[in-house]
């Protein structure tokens, strides 16, 4: 008697099924603690989470473009040619944008009501410049640089605007610092997940990364709108001035009808954006410079792209590390840590001009990291503390402006240096050693007099 077959599905099926029920149970229950992560001390409530998730989007994407530029611009081609190309690129975009940036900050000043549709088009208008830039990436062309440019403003323009939203989605008790803190982390988490991605995706071809971006890109622009209305509320919020007069200029009599000045950030503010730019400058300076350097004369031992990918490690740890001392350094001045910070970047680059080695460049790579996050947590715990609450949104948007202009005038000495590891370190600590003297003692004067009236907290 023949025996009855009963249908089913076989071993190979049952094997996928249980494969893609694993997976899929990964990665639900990886984005539940993501999103507990994001949502916990009343971020959820207060709006704060949808900004965190936001920018861990945005600083996806602008991996993505960043791996497709270097590919292309950078490692596809002989050294000198990749330090012309990269020449160019400065010159093409960087240029444009540093007389572009100082009207970023007051245009998007004028955009208080309109914020959630300012960084919704600065994602769509990169979601379109990134399909864009696919079709013309293999050439590496004068035309990608333009569209390159659009990227790097559209960047910029959400960077301001990010700063400035802040303020407005606080949960009770959490300071902007630590707020602040926790949204950069969110994207350094991200940048770490997305560059093996585009490195993934570079391996099947130039544009791929540049199509993954445009996806994430107009995720972005979709995620913008679901933050809080109270996003787009300018109610009570003045114009800031980066001076040191911390009461607004009087008006001029005899013209009826001006409109009052500007109120200043202070003394204290002033100094620690001075220190901050320098130490922006000196990552813009390291990036640039030790890129070229590393690729043509290798230290260590090691091939090039070892020697680059231990630096660049370096610069990301010590990144997060600074952003993660943060919360354990409450007690202390921030004016104090902005100087310790600027006194121990000066200290490793001296000794890497000194003793160039592996290193020494890797501690400078580090050391770099960590006091440019410790320094804009301290900057962002003075405009808290001595920045009137109406001017702190523009406070925030303004300086942000004034410390991506430092990183590009950093990048561009970087490029124009004649490829000598000694001489190019002296330069680094050349640059922290005037942002020392120009702030310092402002910073350590601000400490002895006690600051505002409020005693700041880095965290």
């Amino acid at each position: 008697m023949a025996r009855t077959v009963t249908a089913g599905p076989g071993p190979v099926r049952k094997a996928g099924r249980a494969l893609t029920h694993g997976v899929g149970g990964a990665l639900s229950g990886m984005v539940r603690r993501i999103r507990r992560t994001t949502h916990a001390g009343g971020a959820g409530e207060s709006g704060l989470a949808k900004l965190i998730e936001l920018h861990a989007v945005n600083s996806a994407g602008d991996m993505l473009v960043t791996v497709a530029l270097a590919s292309t611009v950078f490692f596809s081609v002989p050294t000198g040619e990749a330090r012309g190309r990269v020449a160019l690129y400065l010159l093409v975009t960087m240029a444009p944008f540093a007389i572009l940036a100082p009207v970023i900050g007051p245009l998007l000043d004028r955009l208080g009501h309109g914020r959630r549709a300012a960084m919704a088009t600065a994602m769509m208008a990169r979601a379109v410049l990134a399909w864009t830039m696919a079709g013309v990436i293999s050439t590496a062309g004068l035309g990608l640089y333009p569209l390159a440019l659009g990227v790097l403003v559209a960047s910029k323009a959400y960077g301001v605007v990010r700063s400035a939203v802040v303020p407005r989605l606080l949960p009770e008790r959490t300071t902007l610092v630590k707020a602040n803190s926790r949204v950069t982390l969110a994207g350094l988490a991200a940048t770490a997940v997305a560059a093996p991605l585009g490195g993934g995706l570079n391996a099947i071809g130039p544009q791929w990364p540049l199509y993954g971006a445009f996806v994430i890109f107009l995720c972005g622009a979709i995620l913008t709108m679901s933050l809080p209305h109270k996003v787009d509320s300018a109610r009570g919020e003045a114009k800031a001035r980066l001076t040191a007069d911390e009461e607004a200029p009087p008006e001029p009599a005899g013209i009826p009808g001006r409109k009052p000045g500007l109120l200043g950030v202070g003394s204290s503010v002033l100094h620690a954006l001075q220190g901050n730019a320098g130490l922006r400058a000196l990552s813009g300076f390291l990036t640039m410079f030790l890129a070229f350097m590393l690729r043509e004369h290798p230290v260590g031992g090691l091939t090039p792209a070892m020697s680059l990918g231990v630096v660049v490690a370096a610069a990301g740890i010590g990144n997060a590390l600074g952003t993660a001392l943060g919360s354990l350094l409450k007690a202390r001045g921030p004016e104090i840590i902005i100087a310790t910070a600027l006194l121990c970047a000066l200290s490793v680059t001296t000794i890497a001009a000194g003793w160039f080695g592996l290193f020494t460049v890797a501690g400078a790579a580090a050391v770099a990291g960590v006091s440019q996050a410790l320094s804009k947590l301290s900057l962002d715990a003075l405009i808290q503390r001595d920045v009137p609450e109406n001017v702190r949104t523009s406070a925030f948007a303004r300086s942000e402006t004034t410390l991506q202009l430092a990183w590009v005038l950093g990048g561009g000495i970087g490029i124009l240096l004649p490829l000598n590891g000694s001489l190019g370190m002296s330069v680094a600590a050349s640059l922290v050693l005037v942002a020392f003297l120009v702030s310092v003692r402002g910073l350590l004067g601000a400490a002895r007099r006690g600051g505002g009236t409020a005693r700041a907290r880095v965290a």
